[in-house]
């Protein structure tokens, strides 16, 4: 039986600049610009009450609670106290596959306890950097990752073997790993709400409606997940994308919001040490007709004012022909299609 481990750092970003400067402790904070097309890339839990959270358009962040602190990334400290982290990790198991700066799956199968090693390593890296984890504990990892979101700030939980299946049945299905908002509401429309309703679908029946992800599905559906801890994961892409409130058919409005796309996307970038030689922007018009466009350099792209440069080619190489767009994304990879995983940034409709 396998032991795997997820630590999630709680409010990572928002809690290094609480620990760094006294004077925003106790105060509703967010890491990100604070302008007109700025994003949050992350709040911390005294924001949180008031609806403010990561991919929230700054403005809306700020409509949300108006005594919110914005804090410049300092991406640097983050990376540096990243890297203290990862090496109380590696004290404990070689297994190790970070998914971010701020998170990683570790594998301790060849310890007696995971839950002795997960308390550990929480008391180590408050010990090291006076930051909290919350940290998962479970048989794979798509487990151990819904287990470390489940009492934050600061917690444990464990899903034991026993416990699996009837966890996985009660679990609304937007708490699954993997599954966003666009599918979550595509099964709801399906009449999927929790895990014991995903598991009455068949695995033909799963593919046909979600493609490859189908067969994933199915075996979450069943507390199964057979992916390995891998320390050298290799990305392929990441990206991000807005659909707008209102469709737009001009060029101004699009380098704006095109702007506020590419801070995402750079801070993701940053977050997960992941550069790619190619940018992929994709148009959705609103007809839903979708069009990519793609620049390849020779060398990653490892600046943001590159990324605007080629972004803003991209852009430039565009034809509307008199049609209205709905939505713009952008991606940075190694090959010339969007990424899979983009994210969406939020918008609060009634706040905006």
């Amino acid at each position: 039986m396998r032991k795997i481990i997820h630590i999630d750092m709680d409010a990572f970003f928002a809690a290094v600049e609480q620990r760094d400067n006294p004077s925003l402790r106790g105060r509703a904070i967010a890491v990100g610009h604070n302008g007109r097309r700025g994003v949050v890339s992350t709040a911390s839990y005294e924001a949180r009450p008031f609806g403010v959270r990561s991919a929230l358009p700054s403005v809306v962040a700020k409509r949300l609670c108006p005594e919110l602190i914005f804090v410049e990334p300092r991406f640097e400290a983050y990376k540096a106290v990243s890297e203290q982290i990862r090496a109380i990790f590696h004290k404990y198991t070689d297994l190790v596959e970070p998914l971010s700066l701020d998170e990683a799956f570790l594998d301790v199968s060849h310890h007696p306890s995971a839950t002795i090693v997960a308390q550990q390593i929480k008391h180590e890296i408050f010990e090291t950097t006076a930051l909290t984890a919350s940290a998962g504990v479970s048989v794979n990892k798509m487990l151990a990752k819904i287990a470390s979101d489940y009492r934050k700030p600061d917690g444990l939980f464990v899903i034991p073997p026993e416990d699996v299946e009837s966890f996985v049945a009660q679990l609304p299905i937007e708490k699954f790993f993997g599954i966003g908002e666009v599918t979550a509401a595509k099964m709801h429309r399906l009449g999927i709400r929790t895990g014991r309703d995903l598991k009455e679908w068949s695995k033909i029946s799963l593919i046909r409606e979600f493609g490859k992800a189908g067969e994933l599905y199915y075996g979450y559906a069943r507390g199964e997940d057979c992916r390995k801890v891998t320390p050298n994961r290799v990305r392929k892409s990441l990206g991000a994308e807005i659909t707008f409130i209102d469709d737009i058919d001009n060029f101004a409005d699009l380098y704006e919001e095109l702007a506020a796309v590419r801070d995402e996307v750079w801070a993701r970038a940053k977050r997960h040490e992941f550069y790619g030689k190619t940018a992929v922007l994709k148009v959705k018009f609103s007809d839903f007709h979708q069009i990519t466009r793609s620049k390849t350099l020779l060398t990653a792209i490892e600046s943001y004012d590159t990324l605007t440069t080629v972004s803003n080619e991209l852009l430039e190489s565009i034809d509307l022909g008199g049609r209205k767009v709905r939505l713009i994304g952008l991606t940075i990879g190694n090959t010339p299609e969007p990424c899979a995983e983009s994210i969406q940034l939020r918008f609060d409709f009634d706040n905006l």
